[in-house]
């Protein structure tokens, strides 16, 4: 089957994720972004890339007129309500990164997406995504082993979230880094379990009401529990205009790490690495390219849910199956 010459796609929510796929899109000439869907008022979307924006309950308008829609809202509410009903209007690829409910939003939208006979990629990104492929490859390959999984040096969008909701606390970043002891155990041939504690720091710098009990707010973060507790942490409190010229932008990335046996005396490690200096922007090229994928099956009769786990890796490339074993096999 030759491929098509403009995948046409559509965008759900346009923060930062969302104009990250626009550049993304304007990066890769197979790919052209038709619409912007969008729960506030469109007339306010100003895209330097000239995209039209309409509002996101005129999606079922779209419909043939879009080829694949890549929803870039967030985990906590936004792709729980919008993915079912984008899937069953359209073949979908989504980032949902609540690794704990993926099961459970996996079985809805593989639900959905097969009564509509569309296809419908989630959890797509680089965590889960290329690090779930990665923990997948490595561990397939070397099965006596163990696996290490590394983020940052980077900004923890959720825990900084979670940081702004202390009583007296104006605003907040917070980064999480790993322990360079714990990466050198983790490639050394002394590799063993490492407890959270053992691999990450976190670092928080938090803007504070000018009467606030700065105690009680760095009490309240180091003893957090499921974002704090179970970390060493560093607080540092610092001014609004430090804040935004230190800590405005949003860098990540981290480690995938096997350390393995493949007998006795004779040890390997595999590693994948990720530097970003901008989260959403590297995460919204993942989208894109996993978008041309799932237009590719879909157009093979691919229906309902599935992981990154289940597209073949040339799917992702504009390249042809020919071009890709001449110059990149």
């Amino acid at each position: 089957m030759s491929h098509k010459t403009s995948i046409r796609l559509g965008l759900a929510g346009y923060g930062n994720l969302g104009r990250g796929l626009e550049r993304a899109v304007a990066a890769n000439p197979d790919l052209e972004l038709k619409v912007i869907l969008t729960k506030r008022d469109p007339t306010t979307i100003k895209s330097p890339y000239g995209t039209p924006a309409d509002r996101f309950g005129n999606a079922a308008n779209w419909r043939g007129q879009l080829d694949v829609v890549v929803l870039c809202g967030g985990s906590a509410t936004d792709l729980p309500e919008q993915g079912p009903v984008l899937a069953s209007l359209f073949n979908t690829v989504d980032s949902f990164d609540n690794h704990g409910k993926i099961p459970d939003y996996f079985a809805e939208i593989d639900r959905v997406a097969r009564e509509n006979r569309h296809l419908s990629l989630i959890s797509c990104g680089w965590d889960p995504g290329l690090f779930s492929l990665s923990r997948v490859l490595f561990s397939s390959i070397l099965p006596q082993g163990l696996d290490y999984t590394f983020w940052g040096k980077g900004i923890s969008q959720g825990h900084s979230d979670a940081l702004r909701r202390i009583p007296g606390v104006v605003d907040a970043r917070q980064y999480t880094i790993p322990l360079e002891e714990a990466l050198a155990i983790a490639r050394s041939d002394l590799g063993r379990p490492l407890s959270p504690r053992e691999k990450h720091r976190r670092e928080c710098f938090v803007v504070a009401e000018p009467d606030a009990d700065l105690a009680a707010i760095e009490e309240a973060i180091v003893n957090m529990p499921g974002y704090f507790a179970d970390y060493d942490t560093r607080v540092h409190f610092i001014s609004q205009s430090e804040l935004h010229e230190k800590h405005n932008r949003l860098p990540h990335g981290g480690f995938v790490i096997r350390n393995a046996k493949t007998s006795e005396n004779t040890g390997q490690v595999m590693e994948f690495s990720l530097k970003l200096d901008s989260n959403p922007e590297f995460t919204a090229s993942v989208l894109a390219a996993y978008a041309r994928a799932v237009f590719r099956m879909a157009q093979k009769g691919h229906v309902g849910a599935i992981s990154v786990f289940d597209i073949p890796c040339g799917e992702l490339s504009r390249f042809s199956p020919e071009e890709l074993r001449r110059d990149f096999l």
